[in-house]
């Protein structure tokens, strides 16, 4: 007989335990089903102490809601696993929506969609429902392919099969997002279904900015190369452009000293944009969010690279405080007085910020590889 796990985590929910769990059981029931309801907690209330005598196996206390869950599905034994809060938002008698395509081996991960669904008066704040939740889909489906319309809904369901196969690993609320990307990279089956979302009898937990920034950030840890590198290559070769063209026709002058100060702030706003993606781009190979490979990425950031990047950085930083003394030697042999030398300060400075950026990019990345194999 095939088994589910119902998996919910729980803060302060003593209002609506109860009906999550007797909901739960009526889906076992319903199907004859042997299942287990795992509450993961961390609450003050009498939630726990709920959820225990109806039959529910509680765990905690856990804090955060990526912790929660990567404890509570690390336990789970069922040949399906179903997640779902438990404030009674998601109606678990719907789950047969869910359970029936997995039984009948039509897909490997279902997830709901309230847009597409019934969302009741109040459940959704419109910044939510219009502006925040489609857009974060929109950049999750551009960035990894998927077509999906609720990457935020926290009503799923899987097989034992397809969690193996997802390499969870985040501890906050980023972790509804690594899911799907997860299940996208193993290439597991995905179904949508629709489902009815309703309001919270106690005040939500959400956080509106700070909840979307953390989905935003992992995304960008996932891919930089959209976020961060193109538009920093773009910025910094612009940059380039501008100002070698005036340096080549001896255009930086006063009359073209606006346009050639631009080309320079587009230099700097380009390296450190590329710097950061670099940055982004280490910490998650260190994480192992990317198969170590033998790839251009490894190549780049081999240890004897990041040497060559730190010499790099000091022959540029060199260039640049050569020219910054010539300009105060000039300066002295006025007599201290007025210096017409604004190009040859400003190159100077230029060349010296990009030179300690690339020394500073070398030390940190080394830092962060320390512990990484580089026999890849």
């Amino acid at each position: 007989m095939p088994s589910l796990s119902i998996v919910m985590p729980s803060m302060n929910e003593e209002e609506t335990i109860r009906i999550c769990i007797e909901k739960s059981q009526s889906i076992f029931k319903k199907y004859s089903i042997e299942g287990e309801i795992i509450v993961v907690d961390n609450s003050s209330d009498r939630t726990a102490e709920i959820a225990a005598s109806l039959g529910a196996r509680v765990i905690g206390p856990i804090k955060g809601y990526g912790n929660a869950y990567l404890k509570g599905l690390a336990e789970a034994k069922g040949d399906y696993i179903a997640i779902a809060d438990a404030d009674n938002t998601y109606d678990l008698l719907e789950l047969d929506k869910f359970l029936d395509p997995l039984m009948a081996g039509e897909a490997d991960f279902i997830m709901g969609t309230r847009l597409k669904g019934n969302i009741k008066k109040g459940a959704m704040p419109w910044l939510h429902q219009y502006i925040g939740n489609p857009f974060l889909t929109a950049v999750l489906n551009f960035l990894f392919k998927t077509k999906i319309s609720d990457a935020h809904c926290g009503m799923r369901a899987f097989t034992k099969e397809a969690l193996g196969k997802m390499d969870l690993k985040t501890h906050g609320m980023e972790l509804a997002s690594e899911m799907v990307i997860e299940a996208a990279k193993a290439g597991l089956r995905i179904k949508e279904v629709p489902i009815t979302y309703y309001s919270r009898k106690a005040p939500s937990k959400l956080r509106s900015f700070q909840d979307g920034w953390r989905h935003m950030r992992f995304m960008m840890l996932y891919r930089p190369l959209p976020f961060l590198f193109l538009p920093g290559a773009v910025v910094f070769v612009l940059g380039a452009l501008i100002t070698g063209s005036l340096l080549l026709n001896g255009d930086a002058t006063e009359n073209r000293l606006h346009s050639f100060i631009l080309g320079c702030m587009l230099l700097i706003l380009g390296g450190q944009t590329l710097s950061t993606g670099a940055y982004l781009k280490t910490y998650g190979l260190v994480r192992g969010m990317y198969p170590n490979n033998k790839g251009h990425t490894a190549k780049l950031l081999d240890y004897h690279s990041l040497e060559k990047e730190l010499l790099a950085g000091s022959i540029i930083l060199a260039a640049g405080l050569l020219l910054g003394l010539k300009v105060v030697y000039t300066w002295i042999s006025s007599g201290y007085g007025s210096l017409s030398e604004v190009r040859n300060a400003v190159i100077s400075m230029i060349l010296a910020f990009i030179g300690l950026q690339l020394i500073f990019s070398a030390i940190l990345l080394s830092v962060m590889l320390l512990e990484v194999d580089t026999d890849w």
